[in-house]
């Protein structure tokens, strides 16, 4: 049996009745989540009673895409997650958490510069938060993974981001509440851990020129569920208010924020040292 053949074979495979299963699961826990993400989302949009009829339309229109988005990249987010790297539904999935997350962190991103509250954290997050999000799908796409302008350009935003939030950790360090924008100076060690790892990655490619098969998908990996958990400590870590006081009072919020990193710690272990190095093209 040739490879093309063989290959063939493999995709018209039905999924495993576990991986369903699975999925399944993730999937109907991961919408019980967003639906609770709604309410939360639903105030931070809102136009005064004396603003313009067009002004109102277009808040509710960016506040249900920006809703809509996420609802969707979460449910993808967590589908892609659990099945098997490189089948069919981690593809589908992956599309889908792309497109809708790309929406509602490019909506976040844009609108908290003019809000009334203070949103230099949330601006800075989506951006970080789109880079990875385009970053990792392009390592995905890209099979012959070669250094070239993208790259660059990634490494201006990484050093942006980290700087940026160098710069938060020591301002809120020293204001007189302790915070920026409501944010305390801890908040600001995911830009500076996620842009000092992202502007390695940018090194590490300018430098080799090429990336193998191996570095190339941890770099997806690594990349795509650093988003996805970004999207999934915004909710958890981000708005309690929306829960119930046992559920913010246990260890619940803090541990399904953090599935993500897990999931991430898991796969780039596994694609690296273990059985699945070889999937993926």
């Amino acid at each position: 049996m040739n490879a093309s053949l063989g290959a063939k074979i493999r995709s018209a495979t039905p999924m495993p009745h576990r991986e369903i299963v699975r999925t399944s699961v993730v999937m109907a826990l991961a919408c019980t989540a967003v639906l609770i993400a709604d309410t939360a989302h639903a105030v931070t949009l809102e136009v005064g009673p004396e603003a313009p009829l067009w002004a109102h339309v277009g808040a509710s229109a960016l506040l249900y895409l920006h809703i809509g988005g996420g609802t969707v990249g979460l449910v993808a987010g967590a589908t892609a997650s659990a099945s098997r790297k490189g089948g069919r539904v981690h593809r589908v999935a992956g599309k889908f958490f792309f497109v809708s997350m790309f929406v509602a962190y490019l909506i976040g991103a844009a609108v908290a510069p003019f809000l009334t509250e203070g949103q230099r954290p949330n601006f800075i997050a989506g951006i970080l938060a789109l880079y990875l999000l385009i970053t990792g799908v392009m390592a995905a796409r890209r099979s012959d993974f070669r250094a070239g302008n993208s790259e660059k350009i990634g490494l201006a935003i990484a050093l942006l981001i980290t700087g940026t939030g160098v710069m938060f950790a020591y301002q809120g360090a020293n204001s007189v509440t302790g915070t920026v924008d409501g944010s305390p100076p801890q908040a600001f060690y995911i830009f500076i851990i996620a842009g000092s790892l992202a502007a390695a990655g940018e090194i590490n490619v300018l430098v080799r020129r090429k990336l193998s098969q191996v570095a190339r998908k941890t770099r997806h990996l690594w990349r795509m569920c650093f988003s996805f958990f970004i999207a999934s400590g915004s909710l958890f870590f981000g708005q309690p208010q929306v829960f119930p006081d046992w559920f913010n009072e246990s260890v619940l919020p803090g541990s399904l924020a953090v599935v993500p990193l897990l999931v991430m710690l898991f796969w780039v272990i596994a694609v690296r040292f273990g059985r699945y190095r070889q999937i993926w093209g």
